[in-house]
């Protein structure tokens, strides 16, 4: 699915509303790397907070995902709405010609349900409306790795955990990832969008949330059963959590480390996937990864 010059792709947003100055820099930076950008009429539609009615932000995403001359699909950001309209998109032409889903957050909805029906690779990248407008292209860690995974279909990460690297368990495996916001994911359970964790590696990250959320959530994919089979564990940022009046008494990171800490896969914690703005870097996902994991170490090539 390696892009191209002069490849036609395509924003869309099925979630929160988007503004053409929001999402002026992402086509500047996409013309840049020689694409030709396509901006769908009704892009910028407005429907109280979202990106129009459902059937219209559908319709746009339908639209893309048929038209085989659209080899890259940019979703403009997240928020909240990609659930209200993933069943009413047909997928059937897509599965028969693959291309590029990117995004994060709110877009695990549409990861996680291909996942779930194909096995096709989608992008977990970060979306237009993040593409800083200040900053050249190829000092941004996140575009960087979008770039050479769009053009070169292949990219080897080697980094090293902050924060709880005590928590890290080492390891080594060979599995696909899939995976992506933790919320999104538990609302997902039991849904024709769940995935399949058995044999994967998963990829959790999530922002703004409750540390009992955490919690919650991390039991839920426990019961059931999303954990026990799992290849390896990639946690991504875990960022801004909120606690109450009476403490829980622990961090986002030890919360999900308890959960899986009687599995003997790989865990890594503090890797540079999420909402993390520039470091947000680029990550296939349903594709088979090469996962290493050594004290803070951490290595990983697709």
């Amino acid at each position: 699915m390696s892009l191209k010059t002069g490849d036609k792709v395509a924003l869309v947003a099925p979630a929160r509303k988007v503004t053409p100055e929001e999402m002026a820099p992402a086509v500047r930076i996409l013309e840049q790397w020689g694409l030709q950008v396509v901006v769908p009429e009704g892009l910028y539609a407005s429907d109280c907070q979202f990106a129009g009615d459902d059937r219209h932000r559908a319709s746009i995403l339908q639209a893309q995902l048929n038209d085989s001359a659209i080899r890259a699909i940019f979703c403009a950001r997240g928020g909240y709405g990609t659930v209200r309209i993933v069943d009413i998109i047909d997928f059937e032409t897509f599965f028969q010609m693959p291309k590029w889903i990117v995004g994060y957050s709110d877009i695990t909805v549409l990861h996680s349900h291909v996942a779930s029906h194909a096995h096709i690779p989608t992008l977990h990248a970060m979306m237009p409306v993040n593409f800083p407008s200040d900053v050249d292209w190829r000092n941004v860690p996140a575009l960087v790795s979008m770039h050479q995974l769009l053009f070169e279909d292949e990219i080897h990460y080697r980094f090293e955990c902050g924060g709880s690297v005590s928590l890290n368990r080492n390891g080594k495996c060979c599995a696909p990832i899939v995976g992506g916001n933790l919320s999104v994911l538990y609302s997902l359970l039991a849904s024709p969008s769940d995935i399949d964790t058995d044999g994967k590696i998963l990829l959790l990250e999530d922002l703004d949330e409750y540390l009992y959320h955490i919690d919650r959530m991390m039991r839920a994919l426990r019961r059931s059963g999303k954990l026990s089979g799992l290849k390896g564990l990639l946690v991504g940022s875990l960022s801004d959590m909120h606690d109450n009046t009476i403490p829980f008494g622990r961090t986002a990171e030890e919360i999900v480390f308890d959960t899986v800490s009687d599995y003997d896969y790989p865990v890594a914690f503090h890797c540079p996937f999420g909402h993390i703005g520039n470091q947000n870097c680029a990550l296939p996902l349903n594709r088979d990864a090469k996962f290493e994991v050594s004290g803070n170490e951490v290595k990983l090539s697709f």
